[in-house]
């Protein structure tokens, strides 16, 4: 089973993510903050890290650099700011795809979808 790191400070967001990947047949855990997340991905790295742009402590961005300074995992990251600026600092900090809040959680979930059948051809897999 795939496991997804996801860090975000508002609540409503986190879950909802969390109850539809779960729902898809996802292991997700949940962090409010970057800094926690961190933490987790040191002792165990997931298959996807979704990172919201603005939150206490370390930001989306600071993980993003932090996590492609140890891996390749693929990164989502979220914002409510909808600035161009975000989101290519986002792609070139080594982000995978980026969001706009509010994100419709079953798209975002099919996104995710396409993201692992990508990887398992990549890799030669039977998807």
């Amino acid at each position: 089973m795939k496991l997804i790191y996801i860090a975000d400070d508002d609540n409503y967001i986190r879950d909802a993510l969390k109850v539809f990947l779960e729902n898809a047949g996802y292991q997700v855990e949940a962090f409010e903050n970057g800094d926690a997340l961190l933490t987790a991905f040191a002792e165990r790295a997931a298959d996807l890290v979704v990172l919201d742009v603005m939150m206490p402590g370390s930001n989306g961005f600071t993980v993003c650099r932090e996590l492609r300074r140890v891996s390749y995992v693929p990164i989502f990251m979220l914002t409510a700011r909808d600035s161009d600026l975000d989101c290519q600092t986002g792609l070139d900090l080594g982000a995978d795809d980026f969001f706009t809040k509010p994100v419709s959680p079953m798209t975002f979930v099919m996104r995710v979808k396409a993201l692992f059948r990508r990887i398992a051809y990549e890799r030669g897999e039977v998807v």
